[in-house]
């Protein structure tokens, strides 16, 4: 649909991080910042693209919408680029095998917006084109966010679920009013803890856990190492909550204290 108006001011909105995980294609990559453009979404992190960055392939398709590619930022791994946020979506098609919040893309982008009304910093994680996530990324994250699609044909491309996204976002900023609830839980006055204090306090528990070998057999250490990691994720752990509960792992690791 046509309508760029070139004497218009930007409006922008308030948004999570948009975080495309190892995207192939430049195309793709200038195809989903132009999305992210066309509702007001700014902030775009690449993680390990393909073909390198920067791109012009990417500037090409992004048909206007390179304000976003000029402000991206390329980190070589998921759990880089998202380390300062402390609530994460997944968007995926498939179902996983996960104790997981699942959401709309609605219901996710209301959600988000609150969480940046209190402050909070989150982010969105986009998969790769042919793959889309890996369970590890989807770990990792605090929700999932499907779309109540054809389940017969439920895969989007990469630039189709971002501009999904991008207009539940836009829209939910728009919306007067929302009879619904803002949040899910109360988190109290705390900030949240970023994903890495939470990666933190997942490093030193499976250390300790190691120390006593907790994860036996050995063959089910994988998977009750990412059983625990996707506890963590979906806790709403605050910072105080982090420090308080690797302080708990430091006190049940060390020898007893004398009292007296």
């Amino acid at each position: 649909m046509a309508g760029t108006r070139t004497n218009k001011q930007p409006e922008t909105t308030p948004a999570p991080a948009f975080i495309l995980v190892e995207p192939q294609l430049g195309e793709n990559i200038g195809a989903a910042a132009r999305a992210m453009w066309n509702f007001g979404l700014e902030e775009l992190r690449l993680v390990a693209p393909r073909d390198g960055w920067p791109s012009e392939r990417a500037v090409a398709m992004a048909s206007g919408a390179t304000r976003v590619l000029d402000q991206a930022r390329v980190f070589t791994a998921t759990a880089e680029a998202a380390a300062d946020l402390s609530y994460i979506y997944a968007t995926t098609a498939r179902p996983r095998e996960l104790t997981k919040l699942v959401m709309t893309p609605e219901a996710a982008a209301f959600d988000a917006l609150a969480r940046i009304g209190r402050g909070e910093r989150v982010g969105v994680l986009f998969g790769r084109e042919r793959t889309g996530l890996e369970n590890h990324d989807v770990i990792a994250a605090n929700a999932i966010v499907t779309v109540p699609a054809n389940p017969a044909f439920a895969s989007l491309n990469l630039a189709q679920c971002v501009l999904l996204m991008g207009y539940e976002l836009r829209r939910a900023h728009l919306a007067a009013t929302d009879p619904r609830p803002k949040q899910l839980y109360e988190t109290g006055d705390g900030a949240m803890a970023t994903r890495e204090g939470i990666d933190g306090l997942y490093d030193h528990l499976v250390g300790e856990l190691d120390q006593v070998n907790y994860f036996w057999p050995e063959h089910k250490r994988e998977a009750m190492a990412a059983s625990l990691r996707n506890l963590l994720s979906r806790a709403p752990l605050t910072d105080q909550d982090v420090r308080m509960l690797r302080g708990v792992v430091r006190a049940l690791a060390e020898k007893p204290r004398q009292r007296g």
